[in-house]
This record gives C-alpha cells, sequence and structure tokens, in this order.
C-alpha cells in the first residue's frame, strides 16, 4: 500500500511537471509565429524565472502552491492553494517574483554586452518590461499585492495608470486586469472589514518601510533600465 502510495505520488508530480512543460511548448510555439523561436524560448523563460521566484517564496513560507501554468498573450500564473494569512507574507511571495525576473533579465543583459547579440538585449529588454508591468500597484498584479502592506489606498494610483497604458496600446488584456481588480478597487474606496480577516493588514512600521524602499527601488531601477534598453535597440 505505501508503495502504491508512492507510486501515485510521484505521478500526481510528474503530471504536475508535464502540465508546466506542456503550457511552456504551447506558449514559445505561439510566440513563435510572430517573434520566432529564439526570441520565444527566451521570451517564456523569463517568464518561468518570474512564477518561480513567487514559487520558491510561497514554499519558503510554507504554503501549498502549484507549479506555473502558461497562457501564450496572457502570461503565466501559479495556483494558490493556500492563501497567506497576512499581508506580510503576501507581499513577501508577490516581491519574489519581479526580483526574481529581474535577475533573469539582467542576466539577458549581460550575456548581451559580453557577446553583442541583439537577440539577448531583446530579451533584457522584454525582461525588465514584463517586472516593471507587473509592479504597477494594483491587485491583481504583483505591485499591488506588495504595496498592500504600504496601504490598499495605493491602488488608486494604478487604475490611471491601467487606463493609461490602455489608451496608449490598447491591450485586452488591460480591460481583464481592471475587471479582476475591481474588488480590489472597491476595498480600497469602501472598505469592507467583513471582506478580509481581522488582522490581515497588520503590520510593523519597519516591514512596511522596507518593503516601500524596496519597491521604489526596483521601480526606479526597472524605469532605468528599460529607458536604457529602449535606446540601445533603436539606435
Amino acid at each position: 500500500m505505501v508503495k502504491l502510495f508512492l507510486l501515485l505520488f510521484s505521478a500526481a508530480k510528474f503530471g504536475k511537471l508535464l502540465t508546466m512543460g506542456g503550457t511552456m511548448l504551447f506558449s514559445m510555439l505561439a510566440y513563435s509565429w510572430i517573434f520566432g523561436w529564439r526570441y520565444a524560448v527566451g521570451f517564456v523563460l523569463l517568464i518561468l524565472f518570474h512564477e518561480l521566484g513567487h514559487y520558491m517564496a510561497a514554499r519558503q513560507r510554507g504554503l501549498n502552491v502549484g507549479v506555473p501554468t502558461f497562457i501564450p498573450f496572457v502570461g503565466a500564473w501559479i495556483q494558490m492553494k493556500e492563501q497567506p494569512t497576512n499581508v506580510e507574507t503576501e507581499a513577501y511571495i508577490a516581491f519574489a517574483g519581479p526580483v526574481i525576473g529581474t535577475l533573469a533579465a539582467m542576466g539577458c543583459y549581460w550575456l548581451a554586452r559580453e557577446s553583442g547579440s541583439q537577440l539577448m538585449l531583446a530579451l533584457a529588454y522584454a525582461g525588465c518590461m514584463i517586472n516593471l508591468f507587473n509592479l504597477i500597484p494594483l491587485s491583481p498584479l504583483d505591485g499591488g499585492r506588495i504595496t498592500a502592506i504600504i496601504s490598499p489606498k495605493i491602488w488608486l494610483l494604478g487604475l490611471p495608470l491601467l487606463v493609461g497604458l490602455f489608451f496608449y496600446n490598447h491591450s485586452p488584456m488591460l480591460i481583464l486586469i481592471v475587471v479582476l481588480a475591481y474588488p480590489q478597487i472597491k476595498q480600497a474606496i469602501w472598505p469592507n472589514p467583513n471582506a478580509i480577516p481581522q488582522g490581515y493588514y497588520e503590520a510593523s512600521f519597519n516591514d512596511r518601510t522596507n518593503y516601500a524602499v524596496l519597491y521604489l527601488g526596483l521601480v526606479v531601477f526597472l524605469s532605468l533600465m528599460t529607458y536604457l534598453l529602449h535606446s540601445s535597440l533603436s539606435g
């Protein structure tokens, strides 16, 4: 019986990895039709590093979480089978994705500098853009989940940013994000104490300050790198 249980457990783990690998491959194929297979592989791997940051942080905090799943032209996500019990844990898990994703983008930038590869430069730019976009302070984006520890009122700054982006590139995904963000926006304007666990948003002054500094620092760094890389690619 024990052997059967271990066999089924191994098969389940293999099935999860197969799902992740299958959705990754499907995404690579979809992106390759537009951007070519080399860029597509690199782009999906950049998203994978971002999601693995969330995955490792969630596991480190003892939460049950699924492996990353990909959808072409939408992105990827990890299934949180257990939700964080406090805002600091949520911020920690959310922050890990952009941090690891930024490190992956900087790896591409280093390779571009060493080899002169325009492909690596383009991937570095894409990686910075992905992580900078995710830092928009509006849940369900990472930025909204990070800034919640500072104040949920900051979510109200994210809404005009998304609206401005929509008028800039008319992406339907931005409309989807606004729809998903509606409950959080409503909560920020008209707080409902019954909508969240009691004490969820309680955090120490040091935690609030540290996350504020780290968040703003990463936003500034990614903004500067995005500008630099865009200039390099345009020139």
